[in-house]
């Protein structure tokens, strides 16, 4: 079986290894659509924190189930399903109080382990979750979606509120979704004129510069360190700055601006048993991710064209198909 390993910061490539067998707690799955994240792209370029390489990369997947063990999840040969790529220890003070997001031994699908870059994968039965509504790229993108789903139930967002989205990314676009279903007054700070275009035909107002009025609820999405660090500035007296993206280091911030208003600094990491209420959104049609979708490439394609996504004219979201 071919896979492609990302073996170095930069350079990506091809290795043969030995089909995976399934075991009796695991699934065979076919990977059909893999989304490519923040996390990819920053991996690849050297800037992703608690990584090593090389690595198979992928943990946005859309899969089709090829083998499988009797289950209480009834999952079965021939089902469609999302990969919730969290691996949790189970027995850790933060698993034990049902934040397995936190696991001390936490291992991400695709980051911390070898992920979907390749025809199959072997996955714990209980990481998969079944739609037969949704798509194969639909499922590819619920983890994306997973992430902002728990930031905006990190943030407590009430209908009254105000809310800053900083950064448009797909993350970004996630938190968005999220916190216009909690109904509060929301706007998107993007420098990046055509992802502007992109939040405004999706009908959510949107700045390419602070304009001084602070919010409630402010979510950095920006993995930038000058723009989390100026994110402080935007949040409302007694509110709340979610961050939702993160950088390899340190940020900072003004104390007594911090104290005068009295705000509130929460991380979010990943998303936290998230995954059957997003499926279920997007079978409702409360949430539509088909816009989002702007880029396609094979997995053959990915070590002579991963390197050329990020400048690519419009880029939202690319999606690699697996045959």
């Amino acid at each position: 079986m071919r896979e492609i390993v990302l073996h170095k910061p930069g350079e990506f490539g091809e290795r043969e290894v030995e089909p995976p067998v399934a075991s009796e707690a695991d699934a065979l799955v076919a990977i059909r659509s893999i989304g490519i994240c923040g996390t990819d792209l920053h991996a690849f370029a050297g800037r992703q924190p608690f990584f090593t390489y090389p690595r198979v990369l992928g943990h946005e997947l859309g899969v089709e189930v090829i083998e499988t063990s009797s289950n209480s999840q009834g999952i079965k040969a021939g089902d469609r399903c999302a990969i919730e790529p969290y691996m949790s220890c189970g027995v850790c003070r933060a698993c034990e109080l049902n934040r397995p997001n936190c696991c001390a031994d936490l291992k991400v699908i695709g980051v911390h382990v070898d992920g979907g870059m390749r025809p199959l994968l072997s996955v714990p039965v209980e990481l998969l979750h079944r739609s037969e509504k949704l798509s194969l790229d639909q499922l590819a993108l619920v983890e994306t979606l997973g992430i902002g789903a728990h930031a905006v139930a990190r943030s407590q967002v009430k209908a009254t509120e105000t809310v800053l989205i900083v950064g448009a990314g797909p993350i970004g676009l996630g938190v968005m979704q999220f916190a216009r279903l909690a109904g509060p007054s929301l706007r998107v700070l993007e420098l990046n004129e055509s992802r502007r275009d992109f939040v405004r035909n999706l009908g959510v107002d949107v700045i390419a510069e602070y304009d001084g009025q602070p919010a409630d609820v402010v979510f950095d999405v920006t993995g930038n360190p000058k723009a989390m660090e100026a994110a402080f500035d935007y949040v409302a007296p007694g509110g709340r700055l979610v961050l939702v993206g993160l950088v390899q280091g340190r940020i900072s911030f003004d104390d007594p601006q911090l104290h005068r208003k009295e705000v509130t600094v929460l991380a979010s990491r990943n998303s936290c048993h998230e995954f059957p209420r997003i499926i279920g959104l997007i079978e409702d049609g409360k949430i539509d991710t088909t816009p989002w979708i702007t880029h396609r490439l094979g997995l053959d394609e990915v070590p002579a064209q991963f390197q050329n996504l990020p400048g690519r004219p419009g880029l939202v979201k690319a999606i690699i198909d697996v045959q």
